[in-house]
């Protein structure tokens, strides 16, 4: 039927081994699953999902976070200062965005 060394089948090979694939995806292999040759779908253990969620978000948390040290550290000074026009349009604009929601 297919290759035990494969990662991607089509739809229609999926459909036939399905008991396998989820065997091989309990063994920790990813599975891409094809349709007309194009990648629709990864059959993936659940547990392999929530870590590279947790991976996402902790990337970010950092990103966040260096982003928030550069603002403590750098002289207010550095930073054009704004009108007081341009701060209520900045202003009215938050709130059009919430009032949007």
């Amino acid at each position: 039927m297919y290759d035990l060394g494969m990662t991607t089948m089509s739809a229609s090979e999926a459909r036939a081994a399905l008991p396998e694939i989820l065997d091989r995806v309990l063994a920790g292999e990813e599975i891409t699953i094809t349709r007309h040759g194009q990648p629709v779908a990864v059959v993936v253990r659940p547990d392999a999902m929530r870590v590279r969620r947790a991976d996402r978000a902790l990337a970010t948390a950092e990103r966040l976070r260096d982003a928030l040290e550069r603002g403590r550290t750098a002289p207010l000074d550095a930073a054009p200062p704004i009108t007081a026009e341009r701060a209520d349009e900045l202003i009215d604009a938050v709130r059009a965005s919430r009032a949007a929601r």
